[in-house]
C-alpha cells in the first residue's frame, strides 16, 4: 500500500462514517464531510496533506502524488 492509496482510504472512512454519524446520531457531523472534501480538494492544489505526513512518518511507502 502507498501513501496515496493509504489517504484515498482514509478519507472514504471519514466521508462513511460521518455521514452515518450524522443520519444516527446528529447532522451536525455534516460539518466533518465538509472538511474532509475541502481538504482534499486543496490538497490537490498544493500537494498539502496532514494525513500524508502521519502517514509517511509511520513508514508508508510513496506514492505518486505525495512522496
Amino acid at each position: 500500500m502507498t501513501i496515496d492509496s493509504a489517504v484515498f482510504r482514509f478519507a472514504g472512512l471519514v466521508v462513511l462514517g460521518s455521514l452515518a454519524l450524522a443520519h444516527w446520531v446528529n447532522p451536525a457531523f455534516l460539518w466533518l464531510t465538509a472538511f474532509a472534501g475541502a481538504n482534499m480538494f486543496q490538497a490537490s492544489f498544493t500537494g498539502f496533506c496532514p494525513a500524508a505526513m502521519i502517514f509517511k512518518k509511520l513508514g508508508v511507502k510513496p506514492g505518486a502524488s505525495f512522496n
